[in-house]
């Protein structure tokens, strides 16, 4: 049986632009390691993997919520040129509840976070996208009461 979502995991080029990216959301970093070795490598099926692994907890999030961020050493990754596409297979995008969406928008576009679509109101929420780390989608939901 499922209890709750854990944590999302997003490789990164640059772990300074995603931390501050996601700090905007309300992450800290809670800490940082390397993984390598032969017992990683067979977990995440890279061989030779050395990365730098970066946790990120919500300060707000009631279960425990994790944004790992994973950065390669070895191997170095070749970047999706289509993360940002999101009519591609595989994942999609990450959403995040607030309480009050335009506050929200208005703080994170002063921070020079890009939006990507205009408001929508679909199924009892209000909802935005936003252009993340890596190019990758997160979006933003207000429920209706």
């Amino acid at each position: 049986m499922i209890l709750h979502l854990d944590h999302v995991t997003v490789v990164v080029r640059d772990v300074a632009n995603a931390k501050e990216f996601f700090a905007l959301l309300g992450f800290v970093e809670e800490k940082s390691v390397v993984i390598s070795g032969a017992t990683f490598a067979r977990y995440m099926g890279v061989d030779g993997i050395e990365a730098e692994h970066i946790t990120l907890v919500s300060k707000h999030a009631t279960p425990r919520f994790e944004v790992q961020l994973l950065r390669y050493i070895r191997p170095q990754h070749l970047p999706d040129g289509d993360v940002g596409n999101l009519a591609k297979p595989g994942y999609n995008h990450i959403c995040f509840a607030v309480s009050d969406l335009d506050a929200e928008m208005k703080r994170l576009t002063s921070h020079g976070v890009t939006l990507r679509n205009d408001v929508i109101n679909f199924h009892a929420r209000k909802l935005v996208f936003l252009s993340g780390p890596e190019n990758i989608t997160v979006e933003l939901a207000e429920w209706h009461p």
